[in-house]
């Protein structure tokens, strides 16, 4: 039992408990019954109480004021409220406590309307409004305040710790209120971002003057990027299918750098009607194809840099068969990850125990509006995700050529994968697949270089021609100079596509007539950072 003589060990004479997720209820009730503290409740929560056999006060009947309208009023009351807040070790205090009849409460376990969970499940209007608790987050702020002489609980993930105190000693200590007053403070901040981010979706707002993010911890990380910083994953809990959603088959943890480039990875393939594989590494794709099917386009795809395909982050944009799968199996890879995997394909690689093998529900919508956030110092940095595609009827042909059906599809193929590419992004592509990528150059024509370059040693080691004759070039940004469509010339393109909008387009262009060249211009831009 608790020692009185110690004024860190506090008892629970008296715990309000009034939670939406009725998880650990029972066993904590229980729990708080068997040292003898009064238990307060309403709804839902006495009612389970009750049927279990542990003794529960209504607050309506506590507080001598009925639960009313529709409910939004239980648990907003002075009793309730006053002998949350009220600091035992004042003396106004407790004179105020006995003149108003507030008997102090120990302990509040809450859990809140599941607002989240109804917007994720395409909530209108009115069903999200009467899913936005008030009394809940105002009793969690209350005991909060007060962890001094008050614990809070906002998660039955939290109960068997206070249980476990209460069995040991009787009651609770300073530094456990303590964390749980933080983690009650976060539970209401996230509750509160999720309404208020809802609200300004709701009235068309893209940038609020306030911009509230949440987050849940979903796995504390080995390291970050390197061993020397620490790192962890949250989850947002958007309702969208990608990696936040997947699910882990097998293979060792995810590491912070595994995590950002599987991102990367899957959501390049989900640019692809067609079967697509896409290879990654180093948050940059290094072969990218598509096929009749997915063993076709894996095979496509290792073909245009296989040395870099070592080690690296394969997605698929179809279900992994078995297949595949065994072909996967011959190279060493960090992960694979698939909207599904049959029992044949999981078999195929079992024996890859360090693989990672996740799946999704489904493949990321490349067109879903999303904020990306990049922190600096003392700011955050947002904008809109890239969600832009040329399409075929946006392609304004600047050559006297223009491309044929077969060049524009290639064209169009190697645009979208420049999307992906960091920039000074160049990238080669035949027959829809690449066949050289140059990424992240400080200029454009070191790119350009750069993926013929890796796209001949391939060509060696393969015993092939090289493989950028009659290909198509795509850059994520205008030729400032000529200097890199004639790189690309040189080695064989026929048709290039670029947005345009260079001070020296007409230099562009002439150099690109008087090699025979196709070129569109698409207007957009894709910079990648």
């Amino acid at each position: 039992m608790a020692n009185s003589t110690d004024p860190d060990l506090l008892p629970i004479r008296r715990a309000l408990l009034s939670v939406s997720d009725k998880t650990g209820l029972v066993e904590l009730g229980r729990a708080l019954a068997e040292t003898g503290a009064e238990i307060l409740s309403t709804g839902g929560s006495a009612r389970a109480l009750q049927q279990a056999g542990i003794t529960v006060r209504e607050v309506a009947d506590y507080t001598g004021f009925p639960e009313m309208l529709d409910g939004r009023v239980k648990t907003l009351h002075p009793r309730i409220h006053g002998g949350l807040l009220a600091r035992r070790d004042d003396a106004a205090h407790r004179a105020a406590m006995e003149a108003h009849d507030l008997p102090p409460i120990d302990l509040v376990a809450v859990n809140l309307y599941p607002f989240e969970a109804a917007i994720a499940a395409g909530a209108d209007r009115a069903t999200a409004i009467e899913n936005i608790d008030i009394g809940g987050p105002a009793l969690i702020r209350s005991a909060a305040k007060n962890h001094a002489h008050v614990a809070v609980l906002t998660d039955p993930a939290q109960y068997p710790e206070l249980v476990q105190a209460l069995e040991a000693e009787g009651g609770t200590r300073l530094p456990l209120r303590r964390r749980l007053a933080a983690a009650a403070y976060a539970r209401t901040a996230c509750y509160d971002a999720a309404i208020a981010a809802w609200a300004a979706r709701e009235e068309g707002e893209l940038f609020p003057q306030r911009l509230t993010l949440a987050g849940q911890l979903a796995q504390q990380l080995r390291y970050g990027e390197n061993p020397h910083q620490r790192a962890a994953f949250y989850v947002t809990g958007e309702r969208r299918s990608g990696l936040a959603a997947a699910t882990q088959l097998q293979g060792k943890e995810l590491s912070y750098n595994n995590l950002n480039d599987t991102d990367a990875a899957l959501e390049l393939a989900a640019e692809f009607e067609e079967p697509a594989v896409v290879i990654v590494k180093h948050a940059n794709p290094c072969g990218v194809a598509v096929g009749e099917d997915t063993l076709e386009a894996w095979k496509r795809a290792l073909a245009c840099d296989p040395v870099s395909a070592y080690g690296g982050i394969v997605a698929l944009n179809r279900p992994l068969d078995a297949l595949t799968a065994m072909a996967l199996s011959e190279l060493f890879l960090e992960v694979v990850i698939a909207p599904g995997a049959d029992e044949a394909a999981r078999v195929a690689l079992a024996a890859k125990k360090n693989l990672r093998l996740l799946v999704t529900d489904g493949m990321p919508d490349p067109k879903a509006p999303e904020l990306v956030i990049r922190s600096l110092t003392g700011g955050l940095l947002v904008q809109e995700r890239d969600a832009g595609r040329a399409t075929d009827a946006d392609l304004k042909v600047a050559t006297k050529r223009a491309p044929s059906a077969a060049e524009r599809r290639d064209l169009l193929f190697a645009f979208r994968v420049a999307k992906h590419v960091k920039s000074n992004a160049i990238v080669y592509a035949k027959g829809g697949a690449t066949v050289g990528i140059g990424a992240g150059q400080m200029s454009r024509i070191d790119s350009a270089r750069i993926a013929v370059l890796k796209s001949e040693d391939a060509a060696k080691a393969a015993s092939e021609i090289r493989r950028t004759e009659g290909a198509v070039v795509a850059s994520d940004a205008f030729f400032p100079f000529a200097d890199g469509l004639i790189a690309a010339a040189d080695a064989g393109v026929t048709a290039v596509i670029q947005p345009g909008g260079s001070l020296r387009d007409e230099e562009v262009i002439q150099a690109a007539d008087e090699r025979g060249l196709a070129m569109v211009f698409t207007g957009m831009r894709h910079f990648r950072h």
